[in-house]
């Protein structure tokens, strides 16, 4: 069975925005909490499919694709973090989602803290997974080292992944996945995290290159409601290969505040 049959489509941020819902028959009732995932880096909502699962049937779990990435047209160039956290903004403002808990993947986490920083009213809750990049590795070399060791990293995996992988790649095109890489390779994560004023876990897989133990250890220092947790024998895609870390961290902050849609 599908997880994925629902598919919504809204006009948002000059472009209609794609998004997909849980079938009825495994996700929440229509008063569960909802959760939105935010992909990272040329993912679409396909990546959230593990977590979808871990959290029904007590929340309802949407998998949004940011404009130029997925079924969500986009401009060829790509969007910076602020770009595409004013499409959040939009799209949560149109679906009348805001103060959703929010999860974030890899660069998905840099556009959930740039919407707390513009439009703190629509943020909820957040959970960052592999919260990209350090301080200290902000060049193309560094990261392109750090995404080929992350194959071995992410091997529990298995060819899901990969196969997830290559189809979001084909789909969005490699000229815009490398300028959309080249605009959040820069991103000051360090320096806007400390202004979120929601509950916020950070998720580092045990073995991620990409997020070293010591920079995701210092993001959730500068959180003012931050909490650090470790995902075991993962990568950079904890999110996809061990969901229910996750899902623990989402019903944890669903406990504080959570709404309903």
């Amino acid at each position: 069975m599908e997880v994925w049959e629902h598919h919504e489509v809204t006009p948002a941020a000059g472009t209609r925005m794609h998004a997909a819902r849980m079938s009825a028959a495994r996700s929440g009732p229509d008063d569960a909490p909802v959760v939105v995932g935010i992909p990272g880096l040329g993912c679409s909502f396909r990546s959230f499919g593990p977590l979808a699962r871990a959290l029904a049937p007590d929340f309802q779990t949407i998998g949004l694709d940011l404009p130029g990435f997925g079924r969500t047209p986009g401009p060829r160039t790509g969007l910076d973090v602020r770009g595409m956290a004013e499409a959040l903004a939009d799209w949560l403002r149109a679906t009348d989602r805001g103060g959703a808990i929010l999860v974030g993947d890899s660069t998905g986490g840099q556009v959930i803290v740039e919407l707390g920083v513009i439009e703190p009213e629509l943020l909820g809750p957040a959970v960052l997974s592999g919260p990209v990049f350090d301080a200290d590795a902000r060049t193309v070399r560094q990261q392109l080292r750090r995404m080929l060791r992350n194959f071995w990293a992410d091997r529990n995996a298995g060819m899901s992944l990969t196969t997830i992988r290559l189809r979001e790649r084909f789909e969005s095109g490699l000229w815009r996945w490398f300028r959309t890489f080249l605009r959040c390779l820069h991103y000051p994560l360090e320096e806007r995290i400390g202004q979120l004023s929601v509950p916020v876990t950070v998720v580092r897989g045990e073995w991620d290159p990409l997020v070293p133990a010591g920079w995701a250890a210092e993001l959730a220092a500068r959180l003012p409601q931050g909490r650090l947790v470790t995902a075991p024998r993962a990568g950079h895609s904890a999110n996809f290969i061990r969901p229910e870390v996750l899902a623990r961290e989402v019903t944890s902050l669903a406990h504080g505040r959570a709404i309903t849609r």
